[in-house]
């Protein structure tokens, strides 16, 4: 073999590949029972495996004139996984985020880009005879044409449009876990922020390069001049390829690690959900006699201590549905369910810092006991509640301070 297939870039895309394939196989072989947010993961790698394939099919160095020559049938069919990482890269996002997720009918609708590049390559380009589409593969002319770039042009905003809703979706998860959780200081979602900000820069990038194309077709650029000190367009596709690489090995080694522990929510329920439970709700909601029984039952039991308490948990204790108690949390009281128990967590520490029995004890136990694991939101939830910091109460319970 006397001649080179493969330069520096395109082992960069090949790699990329066999990480993205190889990472899905162990994802599928070790998913534990219904998690479906690992056959998410597992199929945007599986999609994402192509596009670097794909890239080498049309851009590789050597390796372009071999599949020319050897397997032309093969061009353009890896670009289908463009329209479809980035989709199934929101998905994953959101199987992590609602632990009740699963796709529904309107969730196909997703495919309605897939189907229109499927339409345009049958009606631009597989409807003509053999000789001519090898003909455009080998002089690019194909590649370069106004309906190419054009959907080209679509395909890669529409990526970004899909990784900032993703992002939104994990910027707004916090304000979302407060409706379940009593503590959310434990849940990190740094990763997965750095995962899918990163995906976000790379599509950003290949955008601007698709950008660039159109730009360049209308005041007539030639892309294939040839430009010995390389061109902008050269330079952003190969960050490109080389910022996917580290983004894959991150994912590789930091979500194997951290996602099988993600701290998932309920969807909100759905029209038919919430017409089977609104008339038992409406009632409970109408009737203050119950919010004053929650409210007594959680000052006797004090189940509030618990630290990892859950919407579901105490429901559980309370024989109250989940969905029910959050709307009567809510109503009566104006709380979501992480302000409703540090409500009844600050009372606790304002009795304990008050008992002569605890006149030893630190501040720092106090509020462990009762449940809060972060000094920052504890001193938070106290000053707004109070009035003061502990260490002001401890000493002066009876003066109120003002407020700033």
């Amino acid at each position: 073999m006397d001649f080179v297939v493969f330069n520096f870039h395109d082992v960069i895309l090949l790699m990329t590949a066999m990480l993205c394939g190889f990472f899905a196989l162990l994802l599928i072989a070790t998913n534990p029972p219904n998690n479906i947010s690992n056959y998410f993961l597992a199929a945007f790698l599986v999609a994402h495996a192509f596009i670097p394939l794909h890239e080498l099919v049309l851009w590789g160095a050597e390796f372009k004139l071999q599949v020319r020559e050897h397997a032309p049938g093969i061009y353009f069919i890896g670009g289908s996984a463009y329209y479809l990482d980035a989709v199934l890269l929101y998905f994953y996002v959101k199987s992590l985020v609602f632990r009740d997720f699963h796709l529904r009918p309107r969730d196909y609708l997703h495919l309605i880009p897939l189907t229109l590049f499927g339409i345009f390559m049958v009606l631009a380009f597989y409807r003509f005879p053999a000789d001519t589409r090898l003909e455009w593969v080998n002089d690019e002319t194909f590649v370069y044409s106004f309906g190419y770039i054009g959907m080209d042009f679509m395909c890669k905003f529409l990526r970004v449009a899909y990784c900032v809703a993703g992002f939104l979706l994990i910027y707004k998860y916090k304000g979302i876990l407060k409706n379940t959780h009593s503590n959310i200081e434990k849940v990190d979602i740094l990763w997965l922020k750095i995962l899918v900000m990163g995906f976000l820069v790379v599509t950003a990038m290949e955008a601007f390069l698709s950008l660039s194309k159109v730009i360049g077709f209308s005041t007539g650029y030639d892309f294939r001049a040839p430009h010995p000190s390389g061109n902008v367009i050269e330079y952003i596709g190969l960050s490109g390829y080389y910022a996917l690489f580290v983004l894959v090995c991150t994912l590789v080694f930091t979500s194997m690690r951290y996602f099988s522990n993600f701290e998932a929510v309920r969807q909100k329920d759905g029209k038919d959900s919430r017409e089977t439970t609104k008339k038992s709700a409406q009632e409970k909601l109408l009737n203050p006699d119950y919010a004053d029984k929650i409210d007594s039952i959680m000052r006797s039991q004090k189940t509030y201590l618990n630290p990892d308490l859950t919407l579901d948990m105490l429901a559980e204790s309370l024989s109250i549905p989940a969905k029910d108690l959050s709307m009567i949390i809510n109503r009566h009281f104006n709380l979501n369910f992480y302000e409703f128990i540090n409500g009844y967590r600050i009372e606790e520490v304002q009795k304990r810092l008050l008992d002569p029995a605890n006149k030893d004890k630190t501040i720092t136990d106090i509020y462990l006991e009762v449940g809060f694991n972060s000094k920052s939101v504890f001193n938070t939830f106290f000053k707004k509640l109070v009035g003061k910091t502990p260490s002001e109460y401890r000493q002066n319970p009876q003066v109120v301070a003002t407020e700033s």
